[in-house]
């Protein structure tokens, strides 16, 4: 998944772009897209189109009116095949739209792959249509039958998980038809939008120095250790977004009415209350964490913020400031090699098998990793299909960020490869757990880091790399939660202005980032290029939820018993067949507790404190 806005990477010259061999960084890696299909026009694509397509009448065809019948049955006429069958295709289809997704991600800015993204979007909208109706008329049959129907029949008692979190979605069905609406109008609503977006962030230039540089670069140098190279770069994305500001505004407001016209239609009462069903998790433990953190402002953003001011000789930083590197920080380019020992020995450290499945990223070329014009921002994950194996992208340019990223999105794919064990229906992992093994996995590679660091300076400068990654993963997406939470509200009462959302968007920054920082004109444009809001609203408390879960979760580590790594895997394995709180039982964990959240937030005060410590020393 992609790392939260801040968590961005060091800056190269333009001149390296798109460079396959970087020295000193060594080869970086360019994903296999071949191990889905070989290319776009291959007989082996063409194929599964058309099978996709047969396959998915011929499900219309035999299923359809059929289920309450089926579920009477067993074997090839039984409840289970017909969620077997829909097993089946769901996979083929994810894997089509998987490769099309990431040969699109792969160069945004190539319109074929966009227009080749974009048909065969449209044309598995279309044959999800006829698979629409299998979760509508599976949940209107009495759920005693249902049950009966697991007990009875074991190939449907296996999609039991899949069925009970189905059941939650209940409440929120509309009929066949207005659901087949919803989906088709899709393309030309939210998925277009969705592509807007992201076609003219990857066209948009800054200009710097007479230089005219893509997002990812432009904000990398944010974390240049030169203040003038940190002013200009904010102040050409400043000029940039205000540039196209009536675009950005226009595709929040419509996005934004949109989903206010679905909840409407569902009947969801809180505007994040569709999202927090896609996590399963309760709207109280979401509005816990929220709580937690906003509270905790001024014990974590704020005091960081004040003391790393004064470390930068300043009485207030500006914005631009923020995550700029402090003069102990090594200026060395870590090379390709480098970050990949690193992050394979510190996962051995915790399980070789851990380390197993990572190493396969690098050796069956999974990872996508030089920055190149159009290719998507920022880093991900992608889990493809059980079929298949995920993929990797970051963008790395060799700073000690990025090892951390590399190491991030690997403990999401090695959460994936374990999750695949459960079927294309039962794999996906909901946004609260989901970030559990990639912030973990970040852990791992901190601390095996730090613990060979012996130079003080070096130290502290590692140490507060990590507290700006926390305070970056759990302060701002928290501000950004509440953000779209005043956004979607206001928006209820008609269009908002650009300064209007601007507005929002600084009451949120101030309030989370603290006296220390100082925010001037053009920051108000901001909110326009971070990608969560377009493509997955309220998604970004995910990684909030994830971080502090594995602050508590690496404590129990700390000081565990044998045998904890077992259920640690376990916890990976089970996907999305179980609910957080059973998944963190075994743990001795509870997030419904509120202190949970002062457990995990603690463990950032920690390393503060570890910093005020050194720096006193």
């Amino acid at each position: 998944m992609r790392r939260p806005e801040t968590s961005v990477t060091a800056v190269r010259s333009p001149a390296q772009q798109g460079a396959a061999v970087l020295p000193p960084l060594g080869d970086l890696p360019v994903w296999k897209l071949s191990d889905l299909y070989p290319s776009r026009e291959s007989a082996e694509f063409r194929s599964d189109m058309e099978r996709a397509a047969t396959l998915s009448r011929e499900f219309e065809a035999k299923w359809k009116g059929k289920l309450a019948d089926a579920a009477k049955k067993t074997g090839a006429e039984g409840l289970g095949q017909a969620l077997a069958d829909y097993e089946e295709l769901e996979d083929l289809l994810g894997k089509i739209g998987s490769f099309a997704g990431l040969t699109y991600f792969s160069d945004t800015s190539n319109p074929a792959n966009g227009k080749f993204y974009g048909d065969v979007q449209s044309k598995l909208t279309d044959l999800s249509a006829h698979l629409l109706f299998f979760a509508l008329e599976l949940n209107r049959i009495e759920d005693a039958v249902v049950d009966a129907a697991m007990e009875r029949d074991p190939q449907a008692g296996h999609y039991r998980p899949w069925i009970i979190d189905l059941r939650k979605d209940k409440p929120f069905q509309l009929d066949d038809k207005l659901e087949q609406l919803f989906l088709e109008k899709s393309m030309t609503s939210a998925a277009a939008f969705n592509r807007l977006f992201d076609e003219t962030m990857a066209e948009l230039r800054f200009e710097i120095d007479g230089e005219k540089l893509p997002l990812e670069l432009t904000l990398n140098m944010l974390q240049e250790p030169e203040e003038e190279v940190r002013r200009k770069a904010a102040e050409a994305l400043s000029k940039t977004f205000q540039q196209n500001i009536r675009v950005f505004t226009l595709i929040t407001n419509t996005l934004a009415k949109d989903k206010e016209i679905s909840d409407r239609w569902r009947g969801f009462e809180d505007i994040a209350d569709s999202r927090h069903l896609a996590n399963r998790v309760e709207r109280e433990v979401v509005d816990a964490l929220a709580a937690a953190v906003r509270e905790a402002y001024p014990r974590l953003s704020h005091r960081y913020y004040a003391v790393k001011a004064k470390w930068l000789g300043m009485d207030e930083m500006n914005f631009w400031d923020r995550n700029a590197p402090l003069p102990e920080t090594p200026k060395a380019l870590i090379p390709w090699p480098d970050a990949k020992e690193t992050v394979l020995s510190a996962y051995a450290g915790f399980a070789p098998e851990m380390a197993d499945i990572a190493r396969r990223f690098f050796d069956e070329e999974w990872i996508d990793a030089p920055v190149r014009p159009g290719k998507a921002p920022g880093a991900f994950a992608h889990p493809t299909v059980p079929s298949a194996h995920p993929y990797v992208l970051v963008n790395y340019m060799g700073k000690p960020r990025d090892v951390m990223t590399l190491a991030h999105e690997l403990g999401h794919g090695v959460h994936q490869v374990l999750a695949g064990e459960q079927g294309a229906l039962m794999a996906q992992t909901p946004l609260t757990l989901a970030e559990t093994a990639s912030v973990f996995g970040e852990m791992l590679t901190f601390r095996a880091l730090l613990e060979k660091i012996k130079d003080k300076r070096e130290r502290k400068a590692m140490l507060a790399q990590k507290v700006e990654d926390m305070i970056n993963t759990v302060v701002r997406q928290i501000a950004f939660y509440e953000f779209e939470r005043k956004l979607h509200t206001a928006r209820k009462e008609g269009e908002l202005t650009s300064e209007q959302i601007g507005e929002l968007w600084l009451s949120v920054q101030e309030e989370s980032l603290g006296p220390a920082i100082r925010i001037s004109e053009g920051y108000e444009t901001w909110w326009a290029y971070i990608p969560h809001f377009i493509h997955s609203p309220f998604y970004v408390y995910a990684y909030a939820f994830g971080d502090c879960l594995v602050n508590s979760l690496y404590a129990v580590y700390q000081n565990a018993e044998p045998g904890f790594q077992q259920k640690y895997f376990d916890l990976l394995k089970a996907g999305g067949t179980k609910h957080h709180s059973e998944l963190l039982a075994p743990f001795g964990l509870d997030a419904t507790d509120p202190s949970f959240w002062s457990k995990g937030l603690s463990m950032i005060e920690g390393l503060i404190d570890e910093l005020e410590a050194l720096d006193k020393a």
